[in-house]
């Protein structure tokens, strides 16, 4: 049986708190996508950036994520618990490098994410069957990010032509 956090252990284990998502993990429908809800607060307060330094946050929420997903897994007894979200967070900050400003991109790009993570289209299933761990929890949505973030480009590039 899988092991889940209540509110007690979220609050004074920062690593759950932060795996789960502030507790939108725990949704008893589509936790991913309560997650990724997470993921598109985070992107709309994040300060402007130069592009360099947001692809670096995103590098650093990903080998942070491998080891924040692993201790979860292994806390709750599940190697891929559905209320790990924190690689959904990171996958969706993903699809948004080089997004353009304003809400109805970021809700575009939060829509993309979704159809890539739920799907799941070649590669990223072979990912999310055969990788293991932290970084097998993480790879599957980043490489969901990158699918939405192409996809979400080739529809920026479509608007301006």
């Amino acid at each position: 049986m899988a092991r889940v956090p209540d509110v007690t252990e979220l609050l004074t284990d920062f690593r759950l708190l932060l795996a789960f998502g502030f507790g939108t993990g725990l949704a008893p429908k589509a936790p991913g996508t309560a997650g990724t809800v997470v993921g598109l607060m985070l992107y709309l307060v994040l300060p402007e950036m130069p592009v360099w330094q947001y692809v670096v946050l995103c590098l650093v929420m990903s080998v942070v994520g491998v080891w924040l997903c692993e201790y979860a897994a292994n806390w709750s007894g599940v190697k891929d618990h559905p209320g790990i979200v924190f690689d959904e967070i990171v996958g969706y900050l993903v699809t948004m490098t080089f997004a353009p400003a304003g809400l109805g991109w970021a809700l575009l790009g939060f829509l993309l994410f979704r159809v890539f993570d739920i799907l799941k289209p070649f590669p990223i299933d072979v990912l999310d069957k055969n990788c293991r761990g932290g970084f097998g929890i993480m790879i599957d949505d980043i490489v969901a990010g990158f699918a939405a973030l192409a996809s979400l480009q080739f529809i920026v590039w479509l608007v301006q032509v």
